[in-house]
């Protein structure tokens, strides 16, 4: 069976060139048949592992479409053998736009546009962007070459690797890693089954909850609570509507607010001001520190501690006892 629908492909060379019309399947295969072709001799000098090589040259003749080589290993289960030669060959302008996706598995080296949802059992990798207008449901693996925008609520069962930008209208939820080297919104809650990296920043309209470590390249602002089951690292600053639990140390570069509690397993380590509408609390044997880049004399307007009580083991930067207000 075919990894995506016939009938409901439309390849352009590239998204701003394609065309108003949708082409039919027969003039999409052609479209195909006019890209980038690959011969064995190619193949052999990226030195693919020898069963691979040998099933290359039981199913194929002379030269080769590279999408078609794509199509024929993860229609015969071979996704590794697929995701190998994606890696090798890199992607392609082409433009795969379907109304609806069901695959056990798709590889594509383009970008994808799914006017609906999208259901795919095993793994999906796109060489480009990805772009869902419903749900997207992954069963294994998905890897996204540029951009991912999905409207709908995202659940992956594997790991997710997101090399741009990510924008999910509803939920999102991966079982393993989730990695995104550009910045996050999310329109509800976050599920990381085990750490999550961020690139940019992380916008996040509800919980945010995650097994592992997360760690976030500029600045983390939550609608919710954050729950972390290892360590919290953002280079800027935490901003939380809820409280904050994190079962290791919590660092960050700029300084955290937090409507709840700011509680942490290790130390809590704030280049700035720490807030909290409940208490702040480090780890056992463990302390509390902020200020860590703010010079000393700037300590009582950039350096505060700010909660309910004065934290255990404050060891550094200038303790307000003014519960109500913000740094």
């Amino acid at each position: 069976m075919p990894p995506f629908p016939s009938g409901e492909i439309s390849l352009a060379p590239c998204a701003r060139c394609a065309p108003t019309r949708c082409p039919t399947a027969d003039e999409a295969m052609a479209n195909a048949a006019a890209a980038t072709d690959i011969t064995r001799h190619f193949i052999r000098a990226k030195r693919p592992c020898a069963d691979g090589y040998r099933w290359y040259l039981r199913r194929q003749e002379g030269a080769s479409n590279y999408q078609a080589l794509l199509d024929d290993l993860v229609r015969e289960g071979r996704l590794e053998d697929a995701c190998w030669m994606l890696d090798q060959f890199g992607p392609t302008n082409d433009v795969l736009e379907v109304d609806h996706l069901e695959a056990d598995a798709l590889v594509f080296a383009g970008s994808v546009h799914c006017r609906g949802s999208a259901d795919v059992n095993g793994v999906l990798r796109t060489g480009r962007s990805l772009h869902v207008q419903g749900g997207l449901r992954v069963g294994g693996a998905l890897r996204v070459g540029e951009d991912l925008r999905v409207a709908g609520a995202v659940r992956c069962n594997g790991s997710a690797r997101i090399h741009g930008d990510a924008r999910v209208g509803w939920s999102l939820a991966v079982a393993q890693r989730l990695q995104c080297t550009g910045s996050l919104r999310v329109g509800g809650e976050l599920e990381g089954g085990a750490s999550v990296q961020i690139g940019g920043h992380c916008r996040v309209a509800q919980d945010l909850r995650v097994v592992g470590d997360l760690g976030c390249e500029g600045g983390i602002k939550l609608g919710g609570h954050l729950h972390a089951g290892a360590a919290v690292q953002a280079a800027r600053g935490v901003w939380v509507m809820g409280g904050v639990d994190c079962k290791g140390h919590l660092q960050v570069g700029w300084g955290v607010r937090a409507g709840g509690h700011i509680h942490a397993g290790g130390a809590i380590r704030a280049g700035e001001s720490l807030w909290a509408g409940e208490t702040i609390a480090a780890g056992e044997a463990y302390g509390v520190y902020a200020g860590l880049v703010v010079p000393l004399p700037d300590w009582p307007t950039s350096a505060r501690v700010c909660a309910m009580e004065r934290p255990a083991r404050l060891l550094s930067g200038c303790w307000i006892d003014s519960r109500g207000d913000a740094p």
